[in-house]
């Protein structure tokens, strides 16, 4: 397996996170949809632009990309992927990362995606408020996903204990593959 989609259930699952390092124990390349997406000034790529950016790294044999970006790329990620990975932590996780990460971004004016910052508005007001979005997504995701993704392979990883073990294990078995 050398080619990931890594999803989750809410904001600060940790995809990211584990994304990264999941793609430098393999020593592929990582993708993080949200930096394509997310233009200056918060504007949308349209979706003929990000297919055109994703198609060709879809297309490497190995790669670890976050997210998916379904509504603009139907499944073509997912479809890609040998394996889904699906961050589905409990709320008592997410929730004090998300209000962390808010936290150091906002009071560190941390330059985000094409120069993007985020906001107070944007992280609590609003149809897409950060926060909104993520307590909202959650209890859907957890509905729907699992049969959206029983024609993909899948793991589900439900805590940071999981998600440690199973990183761990992937890349152990990678390195006993040897070239």
């Amino acid at each position: 397996m050398r080619r990931f989609a890594i999803i989750a259930s809410a904001s600060a699952n940790g995809k990211t996170t584990l994304g990264r390092a999941l793609a430098a124990g393999l020593e592929v390349p990582f993708g993080e949809l949200d930096a394509l997406v997310h233009g200056p000034g918060w504007t949308e790529t349209p979706d003929d632009e990000l297919e055109a950016l994703i198609g060709p790294v879809l297309e490497l044999d190995g790669w670890v990309i976050d997210g998916t970006y379904i509504r603009k790329l139907g499944t073509r990620v997912l479809d890609a992927a040998d394996l889904v990975v699906w961050l589905d932590q409990p709320t008592r996780v997410w929730l004090p990362r998300l209000i962390r990460r808010s936290g150091r971004r906002l009071t560190g004016r941390e330059t985000l995606w094409n120069g993007n910052r985020e906001t107070l508005k944007g992280l609590f007001w609003g149809r897409e408020s950060l926060f909104g979005y993520a307590f909202a997504q959650q209890p859907i995701r957890r509905r729907e996903w699992p049969a959206e993704l029983a024609n993909h392979r899948v793991v589900r990883l439900r805590s940071p204990e999981a998600v440690e073990g199973w990183l761990a294990g992937v890349l152990r078995c990678d390195a006993c593959a040897g070239p």
